[in-house]
């Protein structure tokens, strides 16, 4: 539901509907047992948590503050009016809990959805007159620490804008009037559309995220759907047809078949076939889904293995009134195989050699615990599918190793655990404090690293917790050099509480609460809280520490530090990291693709502090030529095309347009990683130079 909210603020301001006829959004109400899982979370976590926060008015406030920012993110969509009825009840939010009355956050979500729907209404009449584009006036992309708007003509003023620079983008992109008017008038409609389809438990979700941050920044609730998504995400499987699937103009769409699922093997489904209709079972009646929500759509498809589940097609081809067909297809276990592990090889030049480096990519820590506690030898799980691919880069005889953790935001402690052992053998890899101050040292077990060769750690702002524990202990231990730039900084430990096993409950209702229970710290006795890891050799990035990271937390817990644990360093990197820092910068500032690189960095930057945009015509396509111009250099150079700013959103070019642009950003030039990569080669080339050296100091010893 975050997703959903943040996507709504960023376009909402309040005013009256222009159209009186349209029907009011469905008055939302709390459930019992929504009552009850909130009152059960707050004894859990005023008692358990590493830092147990009390259910007070000083939380209420909290609460009630990261609520409203949740549904109103750019302050865009209520009125001061709105938020000062609000406020009142700031402080009756911890009462109203322990009383199992969620009254408050229900009537504020309803106020929310009548906003949508008023301003949705209102954004489609505007789309009725023509713009002055020649005027000078601006649009602000940051208001999310603006004032309130105080008054209905404010906020008409707010949205105007808004409409304007939507309409003002879909220009410079090559529309006609006619084909924004209709772009822009569907893509709010669609926004219309979405406030009707909200439900209870939506609501629930989006009041807990909120109470769960506000005890501090990685404590969460899972209500039935996003426990669902959480365990698919660490066991990398589902039970499922294998079809990846895309909400377009109400339609649940094809966008992706799964190599040797059941919907690509069965050779009956093609990308942007729509689905129409779902049937469970040989028999079972099929249920009309056009229009329902996708994340509905896929619980119906999802089941049980070997059961059969029933879709109703219309074919990519076929006009609305085309003719359906019925296919049945029997579920099976679908392998996420994309946020595995993967492996490529690449061959650059160091020194006089050319050097093999082998990347291994680690999108998540991930780990099957129920099939580990259920004693499956083969269940899956990050550092085995890592220690085979060292194995087969060994074959391949790679020099040396990179373990690319960018947009890694963590996942299962014991895999950070595994993976570190398998550079560095036996030892501690991390140091956990409980909320009763004791310290436990947690260790690597195996008899002898997999990968004893030259090794490097990429990371980035996305690299968090069990990506930044794993590159800590690289660091500390000396075994590789780490590259990229400071890491997300959360240096905390959080566990999975079943709710309804705590009140012996026999059917899921209360949900699941992500509680955290220690902090961890570095084997040196630092913490990456707060601070990240700081890389040997530092590389430029897109991300804003002041809204992305740790840091941009309010109640984030500070930094602290411990004793070392008991381990022993290499000084190897340390002795070589002068010369391959030396040898970085002498490359990256005759690269033109680097310092190409650097430029947009800035100009983002630039952009970002600025934060508005003009809304006057050719103000923007002077920008628009200067920023064509730079990528047609490129591109004549080889580095890549211009995919330019059309001004549409997902979902609103064909299928095959997004496919192409998706396809056309993953196979761009990785500057960052071709640079890392160069590093790697660097240390290989400098460690076997150290080697050489010492064989024969110890050659001329053994001879005198």
């Amino acid at each position: 539901m975050r997703i959903a909210y943040v996507f709504f603020g960023a376009f909402l301001a309040i005013a009256q509907s222009a159209y009186a006829e349209v029907a009011s959004p469905p008055v939302l109400a709390p459930l019992k047992r929504q009552a009850q899982a909130a009152e059960l979370s707050a004894q859990f976590l005023s008692r358990y948590s590493y830092k147990p926060v009390p259910l007070d008015d000083a939380l209420s406030a909290r609460i009630m503050d990261q609520f409203i920012k949740s549904l109103d993110p750019d302050r865009m969509l209520f009125l001061q009016t709105d938020i000062d009825k609000f406020m009142s009840d700031r402080s009756e939010i911890d009462d109203a809990i322990e009383r199992k009355d969620l009254k408050i956050p229900f009537a504020i979500f309803n106020a929310y959805e009548q906003r949508v729907v008023d301003r949705m209404n209102y954004a489609r009449s505007l789309l009725k007159q023509d713009f002055d584009f020649s005027a000078q006036e601006n649009y602000s992309v940051l208001r999310d620490k603006a004032p309130w708007p105080q008054s209905k003509a404010e906020s008409n003023e707010l949205w105007r804008k808004r409409v304007k620079s939507d309409w003002l983008r879909l220009k410079l992109g090559g529309k006609n009037d006619a084909a924004i008017r209709e772009t822009l008038d569907k893509r709010y409609e669609n926004t219309l559309e979405r406030a009707y389809k909200f439900k209870s438990d939506d609501v629930f979700q989006s009041f807990m995220d909120a109470y769960s941050t506000s005890i501090d920044p990685h404590t969460d609730y899972f209500g039935a759907a996003a426990s669902a998504d959480f365990n698919v995400s660490m066991k990398l499987s589902l039970f499922g047809i294998g079809a990846v699937l895309q909400e377009r103009d109400d339609y649940t769409t094809i966008r992706e078949l799964v190599p040797g699922g059941p919907a690509q093997l069965s050779g009956k489904l093609a990308v942007g076939d729509r689905i129409t209709g779902v049937g469970q079972g040989k028999d079972g009646a099929i249920k009309e889904v056009v229009g329902t929500r996708l994340d509905e759509v896929v619980q119906m498809i999802r089941g049980k293995k070997d059961s059969v589940v029933r879709l109703d097609i219309l074919p990519a081809d076929a006009g609305a009134d085309g003719t359906h067909r019925v296919i049945s297809l029997v579920r099976d276990k679908i392998s996420l195989d994309k946020q595995a592990a993967r492996k490529t090889v690449l061959s650059v030049k160091a020194g006089d050699a050319t050097r093999k480096i082998g990347i291994i990519t680690l999108p998540v820590f991930y780990e099957d615990f129920e099939a580990k506690r259920k004693g499956d030898q083969d269940y899956k799980s990050a550092s085995r599918d890592v220690a085979k691919l060292l194995d087969e880069l060994k074959e391949e005889k790679v020099d040396s190793v990179l373990i690319d953790l960018r947009n890694n935001g963590g996942g299962s402690l014991d895999e950070a655990i595994d993976l570190t052992g398998l550079f560095i053998g036996n030892g501690p890899v991390v140091q956990q404090r409980g909320s009763d101050g004791k310290i436990e040292v947690k260790s690597a077990e195996l008899a002898a690293p997999v990968w004893t060769g030259p090794m490097g750690v990429l990371i980035n702002r996305g690299s968090a917790s069990a990506s930044e524990i794993f590159a800590a202990a690289i660091q500390d231990y000396g075994r590789g050099v780490i590259v990229g730039e400071p890491s997300f900084g959360k240096g905390t430990v959080q566990t999975v509480v079943d709710l309804d096993q705590i009140v012996r409950n026999s059917k899921p209702e209360f949900g699941e609460l992500k509680v955290t229970i220690a902090q961890f710290f570095r084997v040196d006795g630092g913490t990456t809280q707060l601070h990240g890891v700081t890389p040997d050799i530092s590389l430029p990035g897109l991300s804003d520490p002041t809204s992305f990271g740790e840091t941009s937390y309010d109640n984030a817990l500070p930094w602290a530090q411990i004793k070392p644990a008991n381990y022993t360093p290499a000084d190897t990197i340390t002795t070589l990291l002068p010369t391959l820092q030396s040898r970085h910068d002498a490359r990256v500032e005759s690269n033109p693709d680097f310092q190409r690189l650097l430029k947009d960095i800035a100009d983002l930057k630039a952009q970002r502090e600025k934060g508005v945009v003009s809304l006057n015509e050719s103000e923007r396509r002077k920008e628009a030529a200067a920023r064509e111009k730079r990528f047609k250099d490129r591109a004549e150079a080889g580095d890549g095309e211009d995919l330019g700013d059309d001004g549409l959103e997902a979902g609103e070019r064909s299928l095959s347009a997004d496919i192409a642009i998706e396809n056309a950003r993953k196979n761009a030039k990785d500057i960052l990683l071709d640079e890392t990569v160069a590093i790697l080669a660097d240390e290989a080339d400098l460690q076997e130079g150290v080697l050489k050296a010492a064989t024969k100091e110890s050659g001329n010893t053994n001879g005198k």
